[in-house]
């Protein structure tokens, strides 16, 4: 099961005298110290769950599911994927996986699609959420690590730059690591919505800042023109460790504080405090910290904003230095671990480049095949969904820990685009809304099922130790790509045992960036913390860039980013911008917590946030039924009136299905660099709505 960031790393798992019941504890690890957040703490009903699928489903003719034998549900699929591929193409086949997968599992996948089936057509949900601090990690540091240092290295910070992560609701346990800022009054928090992190900063204890959504590239300008005009940046670090300040001042130059200030509306004496605050406390002189999450990332220029944050983190001197850095936070449970390996569409393991010649040659050899063998590099997920039905697209598609009817941008017509589909088959736990689409839905193990590893925010690789047995029928995803690699007539070896799988995974990584050569589940059994890059021989990076980045010259790349104005659509009289995101009882597209009682409970409907004086312009009460509308959609749910919100913002979780889905608002546009798209600023509607059919 895919639970928060920390929780494969933070739950320790009892069972008593093979009773069905599962106990769950908090275990004492440096990045939870024992705590959980209410969804670790109710993950064990769904390992009971009477919705549990326990064996394959095949779709009938009349729509309905029928319960076939595992060899049936494996033949069927098999044939079909060597008739699409014989007629129409290897690329008439795509994958499409999870950032909740674990290591091993990711891994497989991309091998599986690679070598099984030959397509290039792979992607993975990680792209609606990691995409763009990746891209943006990679193009300045020439690497991609959530956090380059361990997590608990935030504890001593005097200041801490938050932008766009609620993590007070997102993932609690991580919110102790910032007690320190709040103490010494420097915790700042960027955020449109005075959400539960930007709290924390009350009494004294830091600054909230709330900017117009959208404005975040814009604000960070703004605070490097600060940092540069008043010479508040690091002069040595940056002549020394850095190449492209020129473009970057060039860049600013225009951000002056009044024209940040009308543009993002907050005012120049804020935006020069905060300048002000993070210099003094960078450099040894209590430390300072900049971290983004996915409220500035899950843009259209979501790498730029990036990008814009690591600039400023650079010119203050933080990444490599002892008490400071930049890092972003991973957004689902094997968030780092998933981008690694593989599953990404232009990726081979151990973060290679599939274009790369002398990449591609080392992962063939692994494999046992010819480098020629390997397809090139594929499409975005985004861009893979809307190609279903076009005469050069999938027409088959295998769906892996993913659930996209919920989860992708502009979901009513991915919904549409998969009704087209000749084959769609689902690897899931429970009957998902993708797998209400599906031709086969085939059972797989949850979390204290299986064997395997994670890799955490921090870039930690963790194990997990299978706690239960399945129910009977269930299999793991391992044995299936196994079972179907057999009945395609797939080169090379597909093992179903997690630590086969974990070796080769090491061999395929070493001298990559991603590098785990010198991990084994038996150095991960010793709780040795294994940081990557860990190559053989090494005792692994806990800290990087301590003495070089990435790049082939050891520098890191400023890089001068404008914002894309023209881009944005358009606003007219009664418009407000609709930021999407999470609740603390909800996770991702909900397939998982809407089945648990307690969190159901808590959170049973979609509400949408908007500001009192928003609500009563427009007829609207709280608790009342609303409609919102976009250019893409519209979505029905109910209203939660709230002055904890900009005036010209409302906020809808995207955790819900049918008519409460988030998603069925957003458009697929998306970063020209990542493949992110459009999630936090859609331009919407909002009216009271009233059930004309119901009430006559």
């Amino acid at each position: 099961m895919t639970l928060t960031k920390t929780a494969p790393t933070t739950t320790a798992l009892t069972t008593a005298n093979a009773a069905p019941t599962v106990t769950v504890t908090g275990r004492a690890f440096p990045t939870n110290r024992g705590g959980l957040c209410t969804k670790g703490w109710t993950a064990a009903e769904l390992l009971t769950s009477p919705e549990r699928i326990t064996t394959p489903l095949a779709r009938q003719s009349d729509g309905t599911f029928q319960s076939v034998k595992w060899a049936s549900a494996l033949d069927g699929i098999a044939t079909r994927l060597r008739d699409s591929r014989r007629t129409h193409g290897a690329d008439s086949v795509a994958v499409f996986g999870g950032g909740g997968l674990t290591n091993e599992k990711a891994y497989q996948l991309g091998k599986f699609a690679r070598v099984a089936l030959g397509t290039s057509r792979i992607d993975y949900n990680g792209r609606f959420c990691m995409s763009s601090a990746a891209a943006a990690g990679m193009r300045a540091f020439g690497l991609d690590r959530g956090l380059p240092f361990p997590v608990e290295h935030l504890d001593d910070a005097a200041t801490v730059l938050l932008l766009g992560s609620n993590v007070a609701t997102t993932m609690p346990p991580f919110v102790r690591h910032l007690d320190g800022a709040r103490a010494a009054g420097g915790l700042i928090v960027v955020d449109p919505r005075r959400s539960a992190t930007a709290r924390l900063t009350e009494q004294g204890a830091g600054i909230h800042l709330a900017p117009t959504p959208g404005t975040d590239l814009i604000l960070l300008l703004g605070l490097t023109h600060i940092v540069i005009a008043e010479r508040l940046f690091d002069a040595d670090y940056v002549a020394t460790r850095t190449s492209g300040f020129d473009a970057v001042a060039a860049s600013c130059g225009p951000w002056w504080p009044q024209r940040v200030q009308a543009a993002t509306g907050v005012p120049a004496a804020i935006l020069r405090k905060v300048a002000q605050q993070l210099a003094a406390t960078a450099g040894g002189r209590g430390g300072t910290y900049i971290l983004t999450g996915r409220g500035v990332e899950q843009h259209i220029d979501g790498t730029d904003t990036a990008t814009a944050a690591i600039n400023l983190s650079l010119l203050l001197g933080l990444p490599g230095s002892d008490t400071g850095g930049y890092g972003t936070l991973t957004g689902q449970g094997n968030g780092q671990g998933g981008r690694e390996h593989g599953q990404k569409a232009d990726q081979l393991p151990g973060y290679r480049r599939i274009t790369d010649p002398a990449a591609r040659a080392h992962v063939a050899h692994v494999w046992g095949i010819s480098p020629d063998a390997l397809p090139g590099p594929g499409v975005p997920a985004t861009v893979l969904l809307g190609s279903i039905g076009e005469s050069d697209g999938p027409r088959c598609l295998l769906v892996h820990g993913s659930n996209p009817v919920v989860s992708a941008p502009d979901a009513g017509a991915v919904r549409e685009r998969l009704g087209r589909l000749d084959l769609l088959v689902v690897c899931d736990f429970f009957f998902s809304e993708t797998a209400m689409l599906a031709d086969f839905v085939l059972p797989v193990t949850q979390w204290a099922e299986e064997d395997g590893t994670m890799t955490s925010l921090e870039g930690r690789v963790i194990r997990r130790r299978q706690a239960v047995d399945p129910p009977p029928g269930v299999r793991s995803e391992l044995w299936i790509l196994r079972e179907l690699a057999a009945r395609l007539f797939s080169p090379g070896s597909f093992s179903d045992r997690p630590t086969d799988v974990f070796d080769e995974l090491a061999r395929a990584s070493a001298g990559g960036i991603a590098d785990y050569s010198g991990i084994t589940y038996a150095l991960l059994d010793t709780e040795h913390p294994a940081y990557w890059p860990y190559p053989s021989g090494s005792t692994g990076t806990p800290r990087l860039f301590a003495e070089r980045f990435w790049h082939d010259d050891g520098r890191a790349r400023l890089v001068a980013v404008t914002p894309a104005v023209a881009a944005k659509q358009p606003f007219v009289d009664g418009d407000l911008t609709l930021v999407t995101g999470r609740l603390l009882e909800q996770y991702q597209s909900g397939t998982q917590t809407r089945r648990v009682s307690e969190l159901a409970a808590a959170q049973p409907n979609a509400r949408l946030q908007l500001h009192p004086a928003t609500a009563a312009a427009r007829g609207i009460t709280h608790g009342c039924s609303v409609e919102i509308t976009s250019s893409h959609g519209r979505a029905r749910c109910v209203a939660e009136v709230t002055p904890d919100i900009r005036m010209d913002t409302v906020f809808l979780p995207f955790h819900y299905a049918g008519v409460e889905c988030a998603n069925l608002l957003t458009q697929s546009v998306i970063d020209p660099i990542s493949g992110m798209p459009e999630f936090k600023a859609t331009v919407v509607r909002v009216r009271r709505f009233v059930d004309e059919a119901a009430a006559s």
